[in-house]
Parts: C-alpha cells; sequence; structure tokens
C-alpha cells in the first residue's frame, strides 16, 4: 500500500512521541545532562521539532553541520504535541485550506505553532514522494515545550553517526535496523485535514 502524502510517522508511546532537534555542544549537552533546555536556550525565538529521524539527519548533515553538532530525540508528552498541533497554521498559504492570503496571515500571526510538511528523507537523505511534519514552536508553545511538555533529553549523536558510517560502507540493511522505529502516529482526521499543505 503507498504511503500517504501527508501522515505523521514517529517513534511514539501511550504517553508521549519523540522528536529531534540539533544543537551546538553548548546548547545540546546540558540539556542532556539536566534533561531539560537550559538557560542559554532562548524560549522566545521559534523553534523546530521533527518527529522524522532521517529529516533531522539531512537537516543536520548526520550532525556535521556547524551549530548542529548535538543530536537530540527530546520525548515530550502526546499531550503537548497534540495541543500544538490543534493550534497551528500551515507555514504557507494553501488555497482550499485558506479562504483567502489575508485570512491565512492573520492565522498565522495569532498562531503559536507552524506546520510544514518536506518530503521524507531516504537512508541517502534523497527526498521521497511522500511528506514529513515539522512543527515550529513560538511563544506560549516555545515555552510549554521547553518547561511543561519535555519528558526526557537523549544524545543520539553516537547513534547517527553509526547510521551514516553505514550508509557510507554501502551496508543500508544494517543501517536501516538502527533506525528508530517510527510508526504512523493516530491524529483525529479532522485535525490533520487542516494541517494539510
Amino acid at each position: 500500500m503507498e504511503e500517504p502524502q501527508h501522515r505523521i510517522r514517529a517513534a511514539h508511546s501511550e504517553s508521549t512521541i519523540t522528536v529531534y532537534q540539533a544543537y551546538s555542544p553548548e546548547i545540546g549537552l546540558p540539556a542532556v545532562r539536566d534533561g531539560r533546555f537550559p538557560a542559554a536556550w532562548k524560549r522566545d525565538r521559534m523553534t523546530w521539532i521533527k518527529p522524522s529521524f532521517l529529516w533531522m539527519m539531512y537537516r543536520c548533515g548526520w550532525g556535521s553541520k556547524e551549530g548542529q553538532e548535538t543530536v537530540l530525540a527530546v520525548e515530550i508528552s502526546r499531550d503537548g504535541f497534540e495541543w500544538a498541533l490543534r493550534h497551528a497554521c500551515l507555514s504557507s498559504y494553501t488555497r482550499g485550506v485558506h479562504p483567502d492570503r489575508a485570512t491565512w496571515q492573520r492565522q498565522l500571526r495569532r498562531a503559536p505553532t507552524r506546520v510544514q510538511w518536506d518530503p521524507e528523507r531516504d537512508l541517502h537523505l534523497r527526498p521521497m514522494r511522500y511528506r514529513s511534519l515539522q512543527l515550529g514552536l513560538s511563544g506560549e508553545a516555545a515555552r510549554r515545550y521547553a518547561d511543561e511538555w519535555t519528558v526526557s533529553i537523549r544524545d543520539v549523536t553516537p547513534l547517527a553517526r553509526e547510521i551514516h558510517a553505514l550508509v557510507s560502507g554501502g551496508d543500508l540493511d544494517s543501517a536501516a535496523r538502527l533506525l528508530p522505529q517510527e510508526h504512523p502516529y493516530p491524529v483525529e482526521e479532522e485535525v490533520l485535514a487542516l494541517l494539510h499543505g
């Protein structure tokens, strides 16, 4: 069966979902040590979270890009994640979803969360035909993410490097076995319908 164009795929449990971010060691390492984001993490800026491990690898170059050398798996509450989805606006105007551009711009200004759908990536970080969710958190959403929703923070940089080494060596089967298991995330259809790009 073909993968739907828009579906949230993630590692999740009954109460949590894992999202990924990459930071400089100055931010990432204290976050892992303390299990929460440090004071240097700016709660007043938009921060993007990604449920897709491979999309995160594409974005941070397997943890090699400057300022993104520490790859974090952030386990957050599903209640928080779903609050973010319910309060989200698409990051770009989409005819048929928004009545007009002005309405979308008003929604975008008010919404604490932005949704963007980008092509999912394969092990070679090539774009696939279906899309992966990115969630931009600002204002109340960013503060709640850092101070209320976060359950745990793990450093997955060694995992990223191990998978990258296997891919570079041509051992795709071993690389695939190490990937986090991401399954369709259950979202109410009416919520997802509002978030299709």
